[in-house]
């Protein structure tokens, strides 16, 4: 998609993140390295149309090429809708505009339960410091601002 809107710093910052968790990863002896080499080989199909070179050589010398065929040839990844599905988000708390720490909450959550799990949170009680609440502004799915005087 943010190659057809022609939106290549997206691409990057998408293949940055991608790196990043594939830094991160620790395989156990069940995964045996297949799911870091499902990840290289996601990261340089998604990378190949804006730099091919480089993509192409990665592609020979991990193997993939022995393995599936060249790159050109290789299918872009499909996107699996059902895993993006969360049961829980994690949503920004901010006490009079200042961002004060993350709550957890479920993915159905109305505001009022957004609300009960921010003003119960530590971080609200401890940035309050015992002041009544006058505002609470919910933004779905990034933020909490509760305002308190």
């Amino acid at each position: 998609y943010d190659y057809e809107r022609m939106q290549y710093n997206t691409v990057v910052s998408g293949a940055m993140k991608m790196l990043n968790a594939l830094e991160d990863f620790r395989p156990d002896a069940a995964q045996g390295g297949s799911v870091l080499r499902e990840g290289l080989s996601l990261l340089l199909r998604v990378l190949y149309p804006a730099c091919p070179h480089i993509t192409q050589v990665l592609w020979q010398e991990l193997g993939f090429e022995k393995a599936t065929g060249t790159l050109l040839d290789a299918r872009m990844p499909a996107v699996d809708e059902s895993a993006l599905v969360q049961d829980e988000i994690e949503l920004v708390l901010q006490v009079n505009g200042k961002t004060r720490g993350k709550i957890v909450v479920p993915a159905a959550a109305d505001d009022e339960a957004i609300q009960a799990v921010a003003l119960a949170s530590p971080e609200f009680n401890k940035f309050s410091e015992g002041k009544a609440v006058k505002l609470v502004k919910i933004v779905k799915g990034r933020l909490v601002n509760v305002v308190v005087g």
